[in-house]
């Protein structure tokens, strides 16, 4: 292994790698078809969209691109449903507060990366004991760009004092590894979040895929 992959710190996504937020996420957008008097969808047509936010949701929900004219207004009331009830079944995957623990054991900074807006972001991980330990937290309103754009990332890396290149991007979209490879990264794709059946993950170019949390730590012994 050559000194520039060296891994000094390690950032995560949060919707779909650190967390399972798509029970809340999707039930914001439910109560939006079931306030127009249309029949409930199951959690299962959600999930595989919960990573990309109002537009996959509102996508399931009503078939709609957010190049419609009325998504914009969708979106803020698909906002306040969620911001009502982002804590009631959102949780941590299993493995990631072990996973966590242990790279705070190996003295790994970590940190969040995240293209949900401050306006939930911060409640919610100021709500979850997981992120005490997290050294930075970038939104996706942080900056002026939200990724695939690799500035959210290296905003995160600045906030931790570490080098790009010697970080480590997990998530479980084509986009974080787009962004973590533009950012100088190297990247693992998480399989265990929201990828869905038709994300043909071979095409990503991560530099690993993970199908659980605790897996990352084989991938850093052997990187």
């Amino acid at each position: 292994m050559t000194h520039r992959h060296v891994t000094r710190a390690v950032l995560f996504d949060l919707d779909g790698t650190l967390l399972d937020s798509a029970p809340d996420l999707g039930a914001a957008a439910d109560k939006m078809r079931t306030d127009r008097g249309l029949p409930s969808l199951d959690l299962a047509c959600y999930r595989p969209m919960a990573g990309a936010g109002a537009r996959g949701m509102l996508g399931v929900a009503f078939g709609i691109e957010p190049t419609a004219p009325e998504f914009d207004t969708l979106r803020e009331e698909f906002f306040r449903n969620y911001e009502a009830r982002m804590l009631l079944h959102t949780r941590a995957f299993d493995g990631i507060g072990e996973l966590v623990d242990a790279l705070r054991d190996r003295q790994l900074p970590w940190g969040v990366v995240t293209n949900k807006s401050k306006r939930f972001t911060e409640p919610l991980t100021a709500a979850i004991s997981l992120f005490v330990s997290a050294g930075a937290i970038v939104s996706g309103d942080t900056t002026p760009y939200a990724k695939p754009h690799p500035e959210p990332l290296l905003e995160a890396a600045r906030r931790l004092g570490v080098d790009p290149g010697h970080c480590i991007y997990v998530g479980d979209d084509e986009r974080d590894m787009v962004a973590g490879r533009a950012a100088g990264m190297r990247t693992v794709a998480a399989a265990y979040g929201y990828m869905g059946e038709q994300a043909d993950v071979a095409r990503w170019m991560a530099d690993a895929t993970i199908a659980n949390p605790m897996a990352l730590l084989q991938f850093l012994d052997t990187a």
